[in-house]
């Protein structure tokens, strides 16, 4: 039952990773080619987002976030294009299943948006000069040349902020965002258990095997696309995801 239980509340926490990390890492490139922008009004706006979300404990961004979104209307709030006025639901932005997806969304956007920009700002000058030279430019040059090359060397580095997310979902159960129709993540059927057996060491150390297994997939996942990235190199300059755990410092 413990192990039942637990695992169906995992889906939540597998759904808060994927969806997050789907959209965050559209929106974390488009933010790290915003802090390379020469417009102010570009760069700027992409540094303090990402100094706030990277500034600040995760925990605080889910609570204030709730606090907000508690103060909107439970209506709706009307949106008034001109030729047709629309009401916009908000009372969904409480629930755990939106409201902390759009926070994880936010955190993961702006830690993975560093990774891309040290990347991008690592893309080495011959690959530009040789794409400038085959006389590639704007949209053609970044999918062809530097997207690829950006990717490759910050693949390592997100695989790590991939992990980091996915243990992050666990906080959701603290956060204040009521689950949906009382069905929420692993650590709410731990904390279920732990409260009726009052045994603490059973129901939490399931949830930790769960993770690991779920750790252990994405290291395959991410390997695998890694091994993808770095298929045209030498086989002395790929670089791999390996499980070493250090057992002798």
């Amino acid at each position: 039952q413990h192990f039942t239980l637990i695992g169906s509340g995992m889906i939540w926490n597998i759904y808060f990773g994927i969806v997050a990390l789907f959209f965050g890492f559209f929106a974390s490139v488009s933010v790290a080619l915003a802090r390379l922008s020469d417009r102010w009004w570009i760069r700027k706006p992409a540094e303090w987002f990402v100094f706030v979300f990277r500034g600040s404990p995760l925990f605080i961004q889910f609570f204030l976030a709730y606090e907000a979104f508690v103060l909107l209307p439970k209506v709706g709030v009307d949106i008034n294009l001109g030729f047709v006025e629309i009401t916009a639901e908000t009372r969904w932005l409480t629930r755990a299943w939106l409201g902390a997806l759009i926070v994880l969304f936010l955190n993961t956007t702006a830690y993975a948006s560093e990774i891309f920009f040290g990347a991008l700002r690592a893309v080495p000058k011959g690959e530009i000069e040789a794409a400038d030279a085959y006389g590639f430019t704007g949209w053609k040059k970044f999918r062809k040349i530097v997207f690829p090359t950006m990717l490759r060397l910050a693949w390592p580095s997100y695989t790590n902020e991939a992990i980091f997310l996915f243990q992050s979902t666990t906080l959701v159960f603290f956060s204040g965002f009521p689950a949906w129709q009382q069905r929420g993540d692993a650590l709410y059927y731990a904390n279920y258990f732990a409260d009726k057996t009052f045994n603490p060491f059973l129901a939490y150390p399931i949830v930790a095997g769960y993770f690991i297994l779920l750790v252990l997939l994405l290291i395959a996942i991410f390997g695998l696309v890694g091994r993808g990235l770095n298929r045209h190199l030498p086989k002395e300059r790929r670089t791999r995801l390996r499980v070493k755990p250090q057992l002798i410092r």
